[in-house]
């Protein structure tokens, strides 16, 4: 049989070289614009077929195709492949069903739904993983209803972005109910072939308060520990900044809306001590204060841990901040506050439509 010969048009050589280079084309197509561009180049049949590793009526095939309707006959017959397994109806189903659960199941599972619609489970999470839909996974979230929240997001997130000179920026906030709670009975060390283990009942035997300041620039901490939450406490933290911090720099603290806070004592000593200067979180919106993400860290070194008294837990504590202190690690704020609040109108707008206006408490702000 003579072998077809192959003149490419300028458009057509393009189009099959972008098909082979492209990253995003099948391999089908790939392979078949590469057998066109070889053949289009002088190459036998034969030659073609032992370069690419495929048969000569592979080859001759497609280049039969491109002959007769050019790039068109690359493409498949509309229609070839494997079928749809499922009825549509079934699909619909399960799509439109996952999202509202019956009163009587807190969420969807695979096999419930599948028992509910009559495929299989492994049809259900297949149709769940292709549509992205997650029944089993939930976030939590708070709306503020502040309404200076955009002024007070500012003043919180310049000084993130902007820090002042010659001036201290202190992330401060306290963990109260630290808990000493001692395991019932010892558990297992980690090893090789088995995990750790711990017993799920405790003994409480007290809780302590810790209050924290976190330098921003610098990721060092000042530290005090309490036995109580009371406006005396923060006032004893507040001297305590106040003499390990350099005499010559501002101070700049944010703080969250607590009423410990704000506390006619705390006022008036803060009017004494001109060179603090407060910075308040909007309600609901400690997210912002840095220090706890910090208080996170701390937490997951206290809940591995069991303590027989408050007296040991406060030395753990003690330990985990000198250590943290020696190795000071920074938590930079890297969001833009543009696109924070635009997240945040969208969750209102969100929000709104799926309540009715009635029940809907969530202030708007302009911006």
């Amino acid at each position: 049989m003579a072998r077809q010969r192959i003149e490419l048009r300028p458009e057509e050589a393009g189009e099959l070289r972008r098909r082979v280079r492209a990253s995003t084309v099948s391999v089908r197509e790939r392979r078949r614009s590469e057998i066109i561009l070889l053949s289009a180049e002088g190459l036998t049949q034969q030659q073609i077929a032992e370069r690419m590793g495929i048969s000569r009526l592979q080859v001759n095939r497609w280049v039969g195709r491109f002959a007769r309707d050019r790039l068109a006959g690359l493409s498949d017959v509309p229609g070839r492949g494997r079928q749809p397994w499922l009825a549509e109806g079934a699909v619909q189903q399960v799509i439109a069903q996952a999202v509202t659960p019956p009163s009587h199941l807190g969420r969807w599972s695979c096999r419930t739904m599948a028992r509910a619609t009559g495929i299989s489970a492994a049809s259900v999470q297949r149709l769940w993983a292709a549509n992205d839909i997650k029944p089993h996974l939930s976030r939590t979230f708070k709306l503020s209803n502040d309404k200076q929240f955009e002024e007070k997001f500012w003043d919180v997130i310049g000084l993130y972005l902007n820090p002042p000179d010659k001036a201290l920026v202190l992330c401060c906030d306290e963990k109260s109910q630290c808990q000493a709670l001692e395991r019932t009975q010892p558990g297992l060390p980690l090893g090789i072939g088995h995990i750790r283990t711990k017993t799920h009942d405790y003994v409480r035997h007290g809780t302590l308060t810790l209050f924290a300041a976190l330098n921003y620039l610098e990721g060092k901490l000042i530290t005090h520990l309490a036995a109580r939450h009371r406006h005396q406490e923060w006032l004893a933290f507040l001297r305590l900044i106040d003499e390990q911090s350099p005499t010559d720099l501002d101070i700049h603290i944010i703080a969250d809306n607590y009423a410990t806070h704000k506390h006619p004592q705390v006022k008036k000593w803060l009017g004494r001590h001109p060179r603090f200067h407060m910075h308040y979180t909007p309600t609901s919106s400690s997210w912002m204060n840095l220090v706890e993400r910090f208080f996170g860290d701390l937490t997951a070194f206290i809940t591995e841990k069991s303590f027989a008294s408050t007296r040991e837990l406060a030395a753990a504590i003690i330990t985990f901040l000198a250590a943290r202190n020696e190795n000071p690690r920074r938590y930079v704020w890297r969001a833009k506050g543009e696109d924070i609040l635009r997240k945040i109108d969208t969750a209102r707008r969100a929000l709104g439509a799926s309540q009715p206006a009635e029940r809907n408490s969530i202030s708007d702000t302009s911006h």
